[in-house]
């Protein structure tokens, strides 16, 4: 796999649906050699691998420049690449150097209070506690803004990775509500209108299902349904010439913590 091949994954990009899910499913292939959809996770090291190669294509599919929407400096994502994905032989350490992450306050707190509860050795937890963090302020549930198949694998990855943290969830709370609450309590902060869940009018918010489709099998399942119907005059196209420019997506303010937990 040469560089060139990688590069346009780091290019900023704002498209359409069907080239999104086409980003993300493509990513993924390209870092494990399987669809999404035929990942197996029995084994743990295969859930680190699979769950790394997730957040890197839900951050592809979100359009920008891809260390920046992952949560990694761009030497931190050359490491994980040539740890996790060898086989892929990217030498972009060079290119990605200079680019170094914008500390934001919000991101930065949610990573060190994951840091401070990391269960693993090595470099990996370091990594997803950045990665979470940054996903974190996307307005998806955790699970779908990481890339995951369903809520389960997030909880595993949590249990497995930060373990001591993930285990205070005692009541199955939504995890990213559950982790701005815990961030709201650590600074003092009175998150919630009742001392009770269970009296609180928002109860089904933080302890509501989470089920649904992945982002890559809902987008998936766009496409299809935009390719079946007849073309009309004024529709992007499903796919960009090679080498077009693509003016990058706008980023938005990031609400407080409070409002965040109220997502």
């Amino acid at each position: 796999m040469s560089e060139a091949h990688f590069l346009p994954l780091m290019a900023a990009c704002a498209i359409d649906a069907s080239s999104q899910v086409h980003r993300g499913i493509a990513t993924y292939r390209l870092l494990t050699g399987v669809p999404p959809a035929d990942a197996d996770i029995a084994l743990e090291s295969n859930l680190d691998r699979h769950v790394l190669a997730s957040i890197l294509a839900a951050a592809t599919m979100d359009g920008g420049f891809l260390p920046e929407k992952a949560g990694l400096s761009g030497l931190e994502l050359a490491a994980l690449l040539e740890q996790y994905f060898p086989a892929l032989e990217i030498k972009l350490a060079e290119q990605l150097s200079a680019f170094k992450c914008e500390e934001d306050d919000e991101i930065a707190m949610l990573r060190d209070l994951l840091l401070n509860q990391r269960s693993t050795e090595g470099n990996i937890g370091r990594w997803l506690a950045a990665m979470i963090a940054r996903r974190a302020i996307e307005p998806d549930h955790l699970w779908e803004a990481l890339g995951l198949r369903n809520r389960g694998e997030l909880s595993r990855l949590l249990s497995r990775h930060f373990a001591p943290l993930a285990a205070r969830n005692v009541n199955n709370m939504r995890w990213k509500r559950f982790f701005y609450r815990m961030l709201c309590e650590n600074e003092g902060l009175v998150m919630c209108t009742t001392p009770v869940c269970n009296q609180c009018q928002d109860f089904n918010l933080c302890f509501g299902e989470e089920s649904g489709e992945s982002r890559m099998a809902e987008r998936r399942r766009d496409f299809l349904l935009q390719a079946a119907r007849p073309f009309v005059a004024g529709d992007w196209p499903s796919e960009l010439p090679q080498g077009s420019a693509i003016a990058p997506s706008s980023e938005r303010d990031s609400p407080d913590l409070v409002s965040r937990a109220r997502e």
